[in-house]
């Protein structure tokens, strides 16, 4: 069993990655940053019988998805799982006053990037009748938030995309299911705030948020159960959080 998981250097994707290897499946782990998947692999394949294939590269450039992909042999494309979980947030700033480079960038990786990669990887599942494509939403891809404007429609475009890719893999037995992950600590914010730590800090604090685990373990749930099972979505929120809007700090 294989499972192809992108933006794998950290965050929900490197604990996807090693909740997978815990399975017993071999990985093919994408990201930017090659250091942290070369230190990935060295910690999984050190700790689990398995194979790990990185590959450094930005989703957001199709050429580069393309021609990585490309260089895979044949047995490493009879991939069982697909995680699109490359995405990020940058900005928080009102729509008049919004970085058209900050919108770029939330576009071309969480849609365009989800799409590129999706459309190397769907047909050689359709090849083989067989496969399961697991989604990284967003609670933003259910409501919106003030100054969230891009991000949201972004995680709204993973939504629809998400339902529209069921209709169109039902016939080949394809499994498709979206993960909704609210508050949950990871690098999320530290981009949103492009390094600024201590402003970062400040969103998760007096409330337990979620950690990268506990979507690593949903991921994990969704694509383990029967295969006449499908899980369409999923939303996962903290204890402390209700919505966007209302949290409840202590």
């Amino acid at each position: 069993m294989i499972a192809l998981i992108t933006g794998a250097s950290a965050g929900i994707g490197a604990a996807a990655a090693e909740r997978f290897a815990r399975g017993g499946y071999d990985l093919i782990v994408t990201g930017r940053r090659a250091s942290l998947l070369e230190d990935l692999r060295k910690k999984i394949e050190s700790a689990y019988p398995v194979r790990v294939w990185t590959l450094s590269f930005d989703v957001r450039n199709q050429e580069e998805v393309t021609h990585y992909f490309s260089l895979l042999p044949a047995e490493w494309r009879e991939v069982d799982v697909l995680v699109n979980n490359a995405g990020l947030a940058v900005g928080l700033q009102s729509i008049q006053e919004g970085m058209i480079d900050d919108w770029e960038r939330m576009i071309d990786t969480n849609i365009k990037g989800l799409l590129y990669v999706t459309r190397m990887v769907a047909p050689w599942m359709v090849s083989r009748q067989k496969g399961h494509i697991v989604n990284i939403g967003s609670i933003a891809g259910k409501e919106v938030y003030p100054n969230g404007n891009v991000y949201c429609a972004t995680k709204h475009a993973v939504d629809a995309l998400s339902k529209a890719m069921r209709y169109d893999l039902l016939s080949s037995g394809i499994r498709v299911s979206q993960i909704c992950p609210g508050a949950a600590e990871t690098e999320f914010s530290e981009v949103r705030f492009k390094g600024d730590l201590e402003r970062a800090a400040n969103v998760y604090k007096g409330f337990e948020s979620l950690r990268a685990t506990d979507i690593a373990e949903a991921i994990w749930y969704v694509t383990q159960l029967p295969p006449h099972v499908n899980i369409n979505d999923m939303v996962i929120m903290p204890t402390a959080q209700a919505g966007t809007m209302l949290l409840h700090r202590t």
